[in-house]
């Protein structure tokens, strides 16, 4: 099969759509499907746009709030042009911005079928950037775009329902995976535990994202605040980069940075996560949530909400704690029990890496090529 796989993200672009789809794209290129990314030019990349038989690059302007990302333009002839020359059985629209739309109409025009993956909760975003009048435009638009695809895929079972809900039609579902080669708790160290001032008892919390206003940080320093008093010799590592990181650092003076860890040095990330005993999750905007699987591979004990990875994955006081999204007083007493209580981070830490095998990657690249197959061949 041969797949145009569009998006706006990619590495060494760090952010879990972007991981997801290097995945993707790797496992489908193992199993000898050929794969051409399409993509705008990234920030640091010179030179002009490209087509290649496995990339097509083109212009971008930087995303408003995220400077360091950026959207691609519209393309749609240059996309016909390519694909006349090189047709793919299908395409597949990873991110809904004007080169996503341009994809769809140049597949359109050539009559090529189109998939696409709702990767992000743009939607639930506005309130946290002073912009909830917006959401239920941006929501019209997300259906827009995406029912003009043959099939939106989300990553699990309770989004894809609540979007079909909304208008979202053709809905299917393929999950998230963890590379367990480098995700595992053999990657703890010790001696980095003792850099950050961490005895062998000491509870080292850990959280790991995209540094943004929509990951929910004030509940993040709240629960730290009361750990910290409750348990003074807790420690807090903040794994990640983004537009807040500034201010996180001058919100948490006592927390590590060790700031954002490249694609390509996922083997370091994976020795932070190891090396740490709980992991915090406050967002509530995620579509899934790689970080938390990714945690819980490593031996975190998780505590998150009720929905998304941590809804799909978490046994209540086995693999980790959820709380009801409404409830952060619950997320905070969850993060204070596993404070004080080392025999209990220990044994649901073990727990948590003992289930790591549900989140391997090939059944996950499978069901992605199945649903991308049966496009092919309903077009046939």
């Amino acid at each position: 099969m041969k797949l145009a796989l569009v998006t706006e993200t990619y590495p060494p672009e760090i952010n879990g759509v972007a991981m997801t789809l290097s995945q993707l794209v790797s496992g489908l290129r193992d199993k000898r499907h050929t794969v051409q990314v399409v993509r705008p030019l990234q920030a640091n990349e010179g030179g002009k746009p490209t087509v290649t038989e496995m990339s097509i690059t083109v212009s971008g302007l930087p995303i408003p709030r995220y400077s360091d990302l950026r959207f691609g333009l519209p393309c749609r002839k240059r996309l016909i042009r390519a694909w006349q020359n090189q047709r793919p059985d299908v395409v597949h629209v990873a991110t809904e911005g004007p080169l996503g739309l341009s994809a769809i109409r140049a597949a359109k025009k050539l009559g090529i079928p189109t998939t696409s993956t709702f990767h992000t909760n743009f939607h639930s975003y506005s309130e946290h950037y002073n912009a909830k009048f917006a959401t239920q435009i941006i929501l019209a638009f997300l259906r827009w775009i995406h029912n003009q695809t043959s099939c939106t895929m989300a990553p699990t079972a309770a989004l894809a329902h609540e979007l079909s809900i909304v208008g979202f039609k053709n809905m299917d579902v393929f999950g998230r995976g963890v590379n367990l080669k480098l995700f595992n708790r053999n990657a703890r160290d010790e001696s980095l535990r003792q850099k950050w001032g961490a005895t062998p008892d000491s509870p080292v919390f850990i959280h790991v994202s995209r540094l943004a206003s929509e990951k929910n940080y004030a509940l993040l320093e709240k629960a730290y605040s009361q750990i910290r008093h409750a348990y003074p010799d807790s420690k807090f590592v903040i794994v990640g980069g983004g537009p807040l990181e500034a201010q996180l650092k001058k919100d948490f003076p006592y927390a590590i940075f060790p700031g954002a860890i490249p694609l390509e040095e996922r083997g370091e990330l994976a020795r932070l996560y190891a090396s740490a005993d709980v992991f915090l999750y406050p967002s509530k905007t995620e579509t899934y949530g790689n970080v938390a699987t990714e945690a819980m591979a490593c031996g975190n004990a998780l505590v998150g909400f009720d929905y998304a990875a941590p809804a799909l994955h978490v046994s209540q006081g086995e693999t980790g704690f959820v709380a009801p999204l409404d409830d952060d007083d619950s997320f905070i007493q969850h993060s204070l029990t596993l404070a004080g209580n080392a025999e209990l981070r220990r044994r649901i830490g073990l727990a948590a890496a003992s289930y790591a095998p549900a989140f391997d990657w090939q059944p996950v690249v499978d069901r992605f090529e199945a649903i991308l197959e049966r496009t092919r061949q309903a077009r046939s």
